[in-house]
């Protein structure tokens, strides 16, 4: 293989989501991915028509409003009586109980919402002309997971990545993480929704009361996630009560829609909201450096902080090297991403330069295994699909990478290990399968060459060749070695 020919491998399938018949390869790749930045449009056409947090709140709250009117008022559902009313419908694990059975029904209703986003988000990714970008935004909507398992969020995670990743791939990493934090998408997952300080004037209200099931208190939850997985990373030297210190800063950050009167102030929904009457007073220290209280601006102020220091460079330097070079990141590219971060106040444009600049992201072609998701876009792009149905939302499902359903906060992993067993690749047989025979016209020998540059080895033409229909000849090319890998 050529020095050029791996660039362009290495840019179209690693930087990229896979190549498409009909559009040319770059004759530059480096000044292919840098100029994709500035081409790139947040709200493509393919997203044009999605809805937004806004709508999808509206419809968990009403349905919420409608459960209770059947069930027989607010005292038939704990969260509606509560302070706030913002969880989940609670779970009546009797056999056949009415609960049970509206709870099913919403979670049905809610879940048609979801396969719409995520088609959306296929549909994205397998048109888009700035691929690199594109690639961008499923990076850090894994970094920043949540999971539409849950039933506030199955309608918001997609719109989460809609809304306050794709608009700031390309500022600072501080405008992103205030973003990503105050969606609602974020604090309904992470209960922070719900989080009222004891000494605020709402907790010191409650705890007046006789009635004990109504009692608030503080969730630690998003303060711990921020600071293990979204900024400093484990084992960076943050302490317990460095988390309960953001966790207290944080309280009063919510989402509007689900606030009765009298509780808090009323806002749309799936709006950010401060309530005042829920916030901890009071100086908080985070990291031995002491912040005053100024309402909610207390906690953005620590996130601005926790966005530029050192251990959060790292960190992300870390995951971005994994991601974009190899499953085991070279040290010394790690350091030098981590040094452009801190430098630059966490520029995201020169941290991607840097990434783009750097050598040993051009070293090694096919260094990394492609997982579920990049694999399914990188094939629905080698046959040409302008469009995704639900058959592809389900694929990625048997694949075992659903979308937006990592099952934890920390997100899918990274790494070759977990994605290459040999029951995972008779899966991707058996899909490769499906979605060859989307495309029956299409000759396997010509596009080989093309979709895999530069790495389209003759053990696959040899066996591609050999196929018994254009069909399985296409199916064969998905599952070389070589396409399963970028």
């Amino acid at each position: 293989m050529t020095a050029v020919a791996a660039e362009v491998a290495i840019a179209v399938n690693r930087f990229g989501l896979g190549a498409r018949p009909d559009e040319a390869l770059p004759a530059e790749p480096k000044r292919w991915l840098i100029e994709q930045m500035a081409a790139f449009d947040p709200r493509p056409a393919a997203l044009a028509s999605v809805p937004t947090s806004a709508a999808m709140a509206r419809q968990y709250h009403e349905s919420l409003l409608m459960i209770r009117d059947q069930l027989g008022g607010a005292k038939a559902i704990p969260e509606l009586a509560a302070i706030p009313p913002v969880a989940e419908v609670a779970a009546d694990t009797t056999v056949n109980s009415p609960q049970m059975e509206l709870r099913a029904e919403l979670r049905q209703a809610y879940r048609a919402s979801y396969t719409g986003l995520a088609q959306a988000r296929i549909a994205a990714a397998v048109t888009s002309l700035t691929p690199f970008p594109e690639r961008l935004a499923h990076f850090w909507a894994n970094h920043f997971a949540v999971s539409a398992d849950k039933l506030t969020t199955i309608g918001l995670a997609g719109t989460l990545e809609f809304e306050a990743i794709r608009p700031n791939l390309f500022g600072h990493f501080a405008d992103l993480l205030l973003a990503v934090e105050r969606h609602p998408a974020m604090l309904l997952y992470l209960d922070q929704a719900q989080s009222i300080g004891p000494g605020s004037a709402l907790g010191l209200r409650a705890a007046r009361r006789s009635d004990r099931a109504r009692k608030v208190g503080l969730n630690e939850n998003l303060a711990r996630e921020i600071m293990e997985l979204h900024t400093l990373g484990v084992g960076s030297g943050y302490s317990q009560a460095d988390v309960q210190e953001l966790a207290r800063a944080l309280t009063g950050w919510s989402t509007g829609g689900f606030v009765r009167r009298g509780i808090g102030v009323e806002a749309p929904d799936g709006v950010f909201v401060f309530q005042t009457n829920w916030h901890e007073p009071g100086t908080r220290t985070l990291l031995g450096v002491r912040y005053p209280d100024r309402g909610g601006e207390q906690a953005a102020t620590m996130l601005r902080a926790l966005a530029v220091h050192p251990a959060t460079a790292r960190h992300l330097a870390t995951k971005l090297v994994r991601h974009f070079v190899a499953d085991g990141p070279p040290p010394a590219l790690v350091d030098h991403i981590a040094a452009v971060h801190v430098a630059t106040g966490g520029n995201l444009v020169a941290v991607y330069r840097a990434l783009i600049d750097a050598p040993e992201a051009w070293a090694t072609a096919l260094a990394k295994f492609k997982s579920p998701w990049d694999w399914t876009v990188s094939a629905l792009r080698g046959i040409g699909a302008r469009t995704a149905d639900a058959k592809q939302v389900g694929a990625l499902t048997q694949l075992g990478q659903p979308i937006w359903r990592p099952g934890s906060p920390a997100g899918w992993d990274d790494v070759a290990a977990s994605w290459a067993a040999p029951d995972a690749i008779l899966r991707r047989v058996e899909v490769a399968q499906r979605i060859a025979a989307a495309a029956p016209t299409l000759d396997a020998r010509a596009l080989g060459p093309r979709l895999m540059p530069g790495t389209w080895s003759p053990t696959t033409a040899a066996a591609v060749a050999k196929a018994a229909s254009p069909a399985q000849a296409f199916a064969l090319l998905l599952v070389a070695p070589e396409f399963m890998r970028r």
